[in-house]
């Protein structure tokens, strides 16, 4: 059903909504057939009674007079007038009630007819099948059509007040389940600050206390997990600068064995770097306003160096984006050394808007064999790399720290592959801070 909500708070609402709407649908039609219809008829019959007294010894073709008719009004206040004055008394502006007028046709035994003015008093109409042409005008002192309506506004009021009330009570539920999903989300960025407090019902407690221990849980793994990383890379790298520096000690005769262990120390480190800057990006930064052309133009100027042609279009309509520098630079970083060590020819780097103009997007565009559809997703994967024909050097975590600072601003991060060749690195940074 796709007018039922999704949300758990949205389903309270409805179906609070719903059985409240079925309830006074049922009061409605209860009180209409079992209270307001029998008080209607129990009015029409006595209005029929006055009006049998009013022509008892009515006799066919018989006017009556105005001075009976006077006399008549001033005892009872019951007028009897013909068509004409009928209608200029207002019976043209009155409105006919079919079930009060089979009413009265059962009390006087023949067709007659009900009409009623909404004027104050209510004024109650009846042509008599004794005297066809005639209309008895009876003032209903007291009687208004508002008290008809009372129960409708009443119904409607009570109504809307419980669908007020089920809402703050749903709305009341739903805090906790709602503090709940931002906290989930920060955590999944890496954010494990937030300790949610323990208040609702029984079963959102629990679920909260368990959420904090989880959270508590991960940071203190991740924790446990940079340290380990970063005892394991001081350790490596204290054995390795004594090769490099027994290496250095080599002589000349061995060169080409000396630049080969140089090459590999190097690798190495390079390799320990990349590590050290996965484990950096663990958690959500405080994002500053930046100019994001600038930064692109900065790292496309610093990666000229590669002797690589590498052009960079910038779009002038993004100015001021939340986002850490220092991070995106590593970002924009290792896109360029991924398409320079995976393609031959120039690079294309740009910047644009999404189509939604909810993204600052960055671009980077590469000439080489690009990577399979079947691998554009697991590639983001830590120590997972490409294609073969992209070759396989480096730790295979180049994209996994892209993917890691991008989630970390709250965007996202594709690879296509162009139809003419060459692949697209496409990474989206909101606009606005979530």
């Amino acid at each position: 059903m796709s007018m039922f909500p999704k949300s758990a708070f949205g389903q309270t609402v409805f179906l609070v909504a719903a059985l409240l709407l079925i309830n006074q649908v049922v009061s409605y039609i209860t009180v209409s057939l079992y209270v307001v219809k029998p008080t209607i008829e129990q009015v029409n019959l006595i209005l029929a009674k006055q009006i049998k007294t009013v022509f008892i010894d009515w006799e066919d073709g018989v006017e009556i007079s105005d001075e009976v008719s006077e006399k008549f009004f001033e005892i009872t206040g019951i007028e009897v007038m013909t068509q004409r004055q009928a209608m200029s008394e207002g019976l043209a502006q009155t409105r006919e009630y079919s079930m009060l007028s089979r009413s009265m046709s059962e009390q006087l035994h023949g067709s007659a007819r009900v009409r009623i003015s909404q004027t104050d008093p209510l004024v109650y109409w009846v042509e008599a099948p004794q005297a066809p042409g005639y209309w008895v005008k009876v003032p209903l002192t007291g009687f208004k059509e508002n008290n008809l309506e009372f129960l409708t506004f009443y119904l409607s009021s009570i109504g809307f007040l419980s669908v007020l009330g089920g809402w703050l009570f749903a709305r009341h539920l739903n805090r906790p389940l709602k503090a709940l999903q931002q906290a989930a989300v920060k955590v999944g960025v890496g954010d494990f600050s937030t300790k949610l407090e323990e208040h609702g019902s029984t079963e959102v407690i629990e679920v909260t206390r368990a959420f904090n221990q989880m959270s508590r849980g991960i940071a203190a793994l991740e924790n446990d997990r940079r340290l380990l990383m970063a005892g394991v890379s001081h350790d490596l790298r204290t054995p390795l600068t004594r090769i490099r520096l027994a290496t250095e000690m080599m002589s000349d005769e061995e060169d080409y064995l000396r630049e080969g262990i140089i090459y590999d120390i190097e690798d190495m480190n390079a390799i320990i770097d990349q590590f050290i800057e996965y484990l950096r990006h663990h958690k959500r930064e405080e994002l500053a306003l930046e100019d994001l052309n600038a930064i692109v133009s900065e790292v496309v100027h610093s990666e000229q160096k590669h002797q690589r042609t590498i052009t960079f279009s910038e779009n002038p309509s993004i100015n001021n984006i939340p986002l850490s520098m220092v991070a995106i630079k590593r970002v924009i970083t290792n896109m360029i050394e991924n398409a320079i060590r995976y393609s031959d020819g120039d690079i294309d780097v740009e910047t644009a808007l999404s189509r939604d103009k909810k993204y600052a997007m960055v671009i980077v565009k590469d000439h080489g064999p690009g990577i399979p559809e079947s691998e554009l997703e697991t590639v983001f994967e830590p120590f997972k790399q490409g294609d073969a024909a992209r070759g396989s050097e480096g730790s295979g975590l180049g994209l996994a720290i892209i993917k890691r600072i991008v989630d970390m601003h709250g965007g996202k991060v594709k690879l296509v592959n162009r139809p003419e060749g060459g692949l697209n690195a496409e990474v989206y940074l909101p606009v606005k801070v979530s």
